[in-house]
């Protein structure tokens, strides 16, 4: 059975990090796209950040630049998302979704989320 299960999520203070995974399970993630969104409530769901297949480029929305990193280690067929300097706005449930190799274009399935609350 083909998954994505997030995890890692929980309550930070305001400027604390965060480190979530996305394990896949039921596929070999070596040829997938990984990016990871977020949704708050009463908000639309936003991309954050992805990491493509082959040659592992990744890109950032402009408000996690420079806070927020996503890598992948293929051989535990996981990808992380680190998040530093966390602020409240940022709170959501935080979803990671697979396409097959670039993160261009419509992701093919999609984890359960894993929710991320900061707040003091």
């Amino acid at each position: 059975q083909v998954q994505l299960v997030e995890s890692g999520g929980g309550l930070v203070q305001p400027g604390g990090s965060l480190r979530l995974s996305c394990a896949a399970s039921g596929f070999t993630l070596d040829y997938y796209a990984i990016g990871w969104f977020r949704q708050a409530p009463g908000k639309e769901r936003e991309g954050v950040s992805c990491i493509s297949s082959s040659d592992h480029k990744t890109g950032y929305a402009d408000s996690v630049k420079g806070r927020f990193t996503i890598s992948r280690d293929d051989a535990k067929n996981t990808v992380y998302l680190q998040m530093n300097s966390l602020k409240p706005e940022e709170s959501a449930i935080y979803y990671c979704a697979a396409r097959l190799g670039s993160c261009q274009g419509r992701m093919d399935f999609w984890g359960k989320g894993t929710p991320v609350t900061v707040s003091s």
